[in-house]
This record gives C-alpha cells, sequence and structure tokens, in this order.
C-alpha cells in the first residue's frame, strides 16, 4: 500500500467516525427517552368522584367503629370476623386508588350546571377549577395525602387492630379537610 493510499484511508476514516457521531448521539437518546404515558381521559368530574366513590366507601369504613345508643344500652360496634376487615379493605382500598383518579388532568369540577355547594360556603365551579389551576401542585399534594392516609387504613386493616383503624381514619378526615379548605370552601368561618 502506498503511504498516499493509507492517508487517504485514513482520512476516509476520520470523515465516516465522524458522521456517525450524531447518529449515535440520536439513537442513545431515542433509546433513553420515556415511553409516551397513556392517554387518560377523564370521565366522571371532581365532584362525582367526592359523592360516589370516596364518601360512600369512607363513610363504610368510619362507620365500621361506633358506639350507638339504643333503649337498651350504649353498644359498640368494631369488625369481627374475617368478613368484616375485607369489607373494609375494600372500601379502603377504593379510597386510596379514587385519591389517583383525582390526579389526572383536565377532569371537570362538575357536570355543568351543577352545585357544588350544599350549605353556601363552597365555591362554584368556575372559582374552583382556578383555584386548583393556580395551585395545582398543592392540589395534587393533597391528593397524594389523600391516597397516604388510605394506605394508612390499609395498613391498620391488616394488622386488624381497631384502635389503629380508628387513628387513621382520623388522618384520613384530615386530610379531606385540609384540601376543601383550600380548594372547596376557602375562607369559610363557619364552626366545624
Amino acid at each position: 500500500m502506498h503511504t498516499s493510499d493509507s492517508s487517504e484511508l485514513s482520512v476516509w476514516f476520520k470523515a465516516c467516525a465522524l458522521a456517525s457521531i450524531p447518529l449515535l448521539i440520536s439513537c442513545d437518546i431515542v433509546a433513553h427517552q420515556p415511553a409516551p404515558s397513556p392517554g387518560f381521559k377523564p370521565v366522571a368530574t371532581l365532584q362525582e368522584i367526592m359523592t360516589d366513590i370516596i364518601d360512600p366507601n369512607i363513610d363504610f369504613v368510619w362507620n365500621s367503629v361506633s358506639s350507638v345508643s339504643t333503649a337498651s344500652g350504649t353498644e359498640e360496634r368494631q369488625p369481627q370476623s374475617d368478613e368484616d376487615w375485607l369489607a373494609l379493605r375494600q372500601h379502603a382500598l377504593a379510597v386510596a386508588e379514587a385519591a389517583n383518579l383525582l390526579l389526572i388532568e383536565d377532569r371537570p369540577i362538575a357536570a355543568n350546571a351543577s352545585a357544588t355547594s350544599s350549605g353556601g360556603a363552597e365555591l362554584n365551579p368556575p372559582q374552583i377549577q382556578a383555584l386548583i389551576a393556580a395551585h395545582h401542585d398543592q392540589f395534587s399534594q393533597r391528593a397524594q395525602g389523600l391516597r397516604s392516609a388510605a394506605q394508612g387504613l390499609l395498613t391498620a386493616i391488616a394488622a386488624k387492630n381497631v384502635e389503629a383503624l380508628e387513628n387513621a381514619g382520623g388522618v384520613v378526615e384530615q386530610a379531606c379537610e385540609q384540601c376543601h379548605s383550600q380548594f372547596w370552601y376557602p375562607g369559610d368561618s363557619r364552626p366545624k
């Protein structure tokens, strides 16, 4: 091989190597891009998630431990059987998963012409939507707080611990109230 041939070959290899760098970089970028997220499309409004999923399920959990006054005295109610605990778990799990539904973006607050006020202190849907949009990170934190609180219910239920269940129920109530007082009825000065 002639010296000029080897220098031409060397130049050609260098040119090919330099030309392939952008291609290699673009392959690496494509390989490390996250997969597109599934297109979540809300079906229920935020209000429907509250009234149709969260409220009935958390009420079942909260009412599972109670003292009821009857004509014959006070009756203490709490889960006893495996079936009682399983039913509680199903309701607590629905609350925990419903908190995830609150995180799906572009969910309407309420159906058109629906009222969000039951006692006069609540904002109307456009006002609630504006507050959530202005403080979306805080709204997300509140929803995650509800999910975490509901996971506390699941832990207490798995342990079949009535006292822990009552305590976790209080944490859920606090998580709900913190979100509602910030986004649903801020500035409400009525006694709670």
